[in-house]
């Protein structure tokens, strides 16, 4: 809608002010913790995907360009060269040219802002004018393809793009080889080795994960994952080697922490400043694989830190998800903590992409309004 403001700086405002609780989890018995024994996870279910691929997203779309804040025109009366100036369109949506006022082309194409300028002008001159109106930057309608890509950033899109067109904008997915030093020099030698997740990358559209699978689309040229992107998608491409398990939910502080050799759940969650009081203990979820193959492990959190269940051992990538009340079905719970998951990220890496200082937020969805009972 017109004016509205990008869906990623409310989510940041959202989950900022969800980050800000102050109450404590539970108090747990350490030496009944520590005295737990280490478990391998063996519980995991697969679930099956339940958002597909529109058949309409992979056809470019109908509508045409429109104008907004940070585009810029070069506007002319034909017959008359000393009229041609460049006008940028301001945060009001507004253009100055030749006599005229300030005119909104927010939210026109450029034969509407033609026609418009050509109208006005008639308020000033005797004769019908001829006006030439071109578009010579784009920077309202952007896209953000960010992560482990050569070339990450926010780009201009005044054009219909493909996911695969956005990802050779960007220069691809990292290698190892490829990759530029952290100080911005030339990049080292090594081999070609893939550092970029493809099982974790992700398109999100107004707050919603797409189902694109990018092994297919990149590994195998299945162009069925191609689709067209839209104005303030977000594409984002994890690193692949990642040492980092992901809490969130009901925890005093949801982010990603670093992995070490042998991490159980409950390390996990303490680093994450432990549960809070509202938090649905017996209901915690570890989600392990690829976004559009995930399995999933409900555990009774409460009975391992009691000691009276053994601790679980956690993998680099794993989502421990604690919830606020009991899960309805477990592939509801599934796409839940995938949601949950994947805008948390994003928050956190469009914020690095506008601004160098950025405390990283977690967001937290309850599960249900009210408990439900468990299946």
């Amino acid at each position: 809608m017109k004016r509205a403001g990008f869906w990623l700086l409310g989510g940041l405002a959202l989950a900022t002010l969800l980050g800000c609780r102050t109450a404590t989890g539970p108090r747990f018995d350490a030496r009944a913790a520590s005295a737990a024994k280490l478990a391998a996870l063996t519980n995991l279910t697969a679930v099956a995907e339940t958002n597909l691929l529109s058949l309409e997203w992979l056809k470019p779309p109908t509508n045409r360009f429109t104008l907004g804040p940070g585009d810029y025109l070069e506007v002319e009366i034909l017959v008359d060269v000393t009229t041609r100036a460049t006008n940028a369109v301001g945060p009001d949506g507004r253009i100055y040219f030749y006599l005229l006022p300030g005119l909104d082309v927010w939210g026109l194409t450029l034969p509407d802002t033609r026609a418009l300028i050509e109208r006005e002008l008639l308020k000033y001159v005797r004769e019908q004018p001829q006006v030439s109106v071109t578009l010579h930057g784009a920077e309202s309608q952007r896209v953000w393809l960010l992560g482990r890509l050569n070339k990450p950033g926010v780009y201009p899109m005044p054009a219909p793009m493909t996911l695969i067109e956005a990802l050779s904008l960007a220069g691809g997915p990292s290698s190892s080889s490829g990759l530029a030093s952290p100080g911005g020099g030339p990049a080292g030698s090594g081999s070609s080795e893939e550092v970029a997740d493809l099982r974790r990358s992700f398109v999100l559209r107004d707050g919603q994960v797409l189902p694109v699978d990018f092994s297919r689309l990149l590994k195998e040229g299945d162009m069925s994952q191609n689709i067209y992107l839209r104005p303030d998608d977000l594409v984002y491409v994890p690193l692949a080697n990642s040492r980092e398990v992901f809490v969130l939910g009901a925890v005093l502080q949801p982010k990603p922490v670093v992995f070490r050799e042998r991490m159980s759940l409950v390390a996990a969650i303490a680093n994450a400043q432990g549960t809070i009081k509202d938090a649905y203990l017996s209901h915690v979820a570890i989600v392990r694989g690829s976004l559009t193959e995930p399995k999933i492990a409900v555990v009774d959190y409460k009975e391992i830190a009691k000691g009276k269940a053994p601790d679980v051992l956690l993998e680099p990538g794993d989502i421990v998800y604690v919830p606020f009340s009991p899960y309805r079905t477990l592939v509801k719970y599934a796409d839940l903590i995938l949601k949950t998951f994947v805008q948390t990220v994003a928050i956190n890496e469009g914020a690095r992409a506008v601004s160098r200082i950025v405390n990283p937020v977690g967001v937290n969805i309850g599960v249900g309004a009210s408990p439900a009972p468990a299946p």
